[in-house]
Order: structure tokens, then sequence, then C-alpha cells
């Protein structure tokens, strides 16, 4: 909880169906800050579909969700993103023809060159606004440990490289949440070990991580709290290994 006793996200009663069934069902939950809470459940449960919900990639059918009390569900994504609340995906998105340093730049916000006329009579401000950018850039990559491969090209990125790279942009917007669909879903080990350091790594400086997983170690391990989900709602929710032992998780997600 915030200092004011308010979630930094949470929903109350979302709902989504398609083709009349559920996806997600009056899923009503909330995420604490500063915090790597994990979202597990068996195929089919919701996780991905309350995840785009929150992203405002789908409205919910029913519903509400806030961030730190302010009401985002129904609003487009860039405006989500704007608010804080960004996300990652289970295969990498990046930019294939642009450089990996590239792929940083642009998804600094409201950056003065993207505006013909500003671009035109404030050249100078463009300017000193693109290397402040670059530095920032150059800094997150330096983080992720992906600044030595700054001039590559981001389709050369092997999949754990470009799972970092999607993490790397998600921060140059400083967001307040970050949303991980299955960031270490096709990862080798090494670089999973580096992806999980580099996430504590800033839950330890106060960001805020909602990740989707399924490796029972890394979330046992790993997260500081966990949401188990079935048939589109919660049906548990605390420590991992209060969790783990609840009937109903161990019935519907381990197999009883």
């Amino acid at each position: 909880m915030t200092s004011d006793g308010i979630p930094i996200l949470s929903t109350d009663g979302i709902t989504k169906a398609f083709g009349g069934i559920r996806a997600v069902d009056r899923c009503s939950l909330a995420i604490q800050p500063g915090k790597i809470t994990g979202l597990i459940g068996p195929n089919g449960a919701g996780k991905t579909t309350l995840f785009n919900l929150i992203a405002g990639l789908y409205a919910p059918d029913e519903g509400t969700i806030t961030l730190r009390g302010e009401r985002i569900d129904g609003r487009p994504p860039f405006e989500i993103v704007q608010k804080g609340v960004v996300k990652t995906f289970q295969i990498p998105r990046e930019f294939r023809n642009l450089t990996v340093l590239e792929n940083l730049m642009v998804a600094y916000p409201g950056h003065p060159g993207e505006r013909p006329l500003s671009a035109l009579i404030g050249w100078k401000r463009v300017w000193d606004r693109e290397e402040e950018v670059r530095k920032k850039a150059l800094d997150i990559l330096s983080l992720v440990e992906l600044d030595q491969l700054s001039d590559a090209n981001a389709s050369d990125l092997s999949g754990g490289q470009k799972k970092l790279l999607e993490l790397a942009r998600s921060l140059m917007v400083d967001p307040k949440v970050i949303l991980l669909d299955e960031p270490l879903a096709g990862v080798n080990p090494t670089l999973t070990g580096k992806l999980l350091g580099i996430i504590e790594g800033l839950r330890d400086r106060k960001s805020t991580f909602f990740m989707i997983e399924h490796d029972m170690d890394v979330v046992m391990n790993r997260c500081d709290r966990v949401i188990a989900m079935h048939q589109g709602r919660p049906i548990a929710e605390g420590a991992p290994e209060e969790v783990r032992h609840n009937e109903l998780v161990m019935e519907a997600y381990l197999g009883g």
C-alpha cells in the first residue's frame, strides 16, 4: 500500500468476455508499490487478458481499474503509458530496422523534434533534448548491460537480449508500474539470472512490477507477493509460501 493507504494499482470487478466466454470475470485485486507481484494460474486463467485490460489494449465490459486512485479503465494505451503503466510482451516487439539505442530513444515521450514547427523554430532546443534523451537511453542500456550493443540492429539480438531491450525501453517513460508478461520465456539460464537481478535491483529502488510467470521456482523465490488466478478471477493471494500451500491453488494450478 502507498503511504496514504491507496494501492498503486487496483482492479474492482472488471470483466471481459469474448463470444460469451468470460476471460476475466469480476476480477478484483490490488498491487502494492515497490514490490514484485507474481501472477500465476493455469493456461486460460485470464492472466494475459487481465494485463491487456490494465494496459488499455482492451476495454473492460464492467468494473474499474485505478492507478494511485485515478481511474484509467477505457483510456487508450498511449494515455495509460503517459499515466505510468507500461507492458512488455511475451514475444518482444522491437523496431527491427533501428539500432538498440534508437529503440530506446523513440520510446521517450514528448520529444520536441516530433513536432515540425518546434523543429524548425527551436532547433537548438530540439538538439539539446536529443542529447538528453540519448544520455538517458545510454544510461539505461548500461543498467541492463546492453550498452556494448547500442549500435547493433535490434533484429540481431538474441531472444534474451530482446527481453532486456523491452525492459529497457519501458524504463524510458519512468513508469510507475511495469507489467511483465512472461519475461523469462525462451531466455537462457544466464540471461534469466541477469534479467531477474535487474528487476530486483529496480524493485529495491522502489519500482513496482506485476509479472506473469510460470516458473514456480522464480515465483516462490523472487516475488514479494503472489496472486493466483483461475477461471478469470483471483482465488488466492499473499506471500509466496502462503499461496503455494493454498488448497484452491494446489487443485487448480498445481494439480492437487
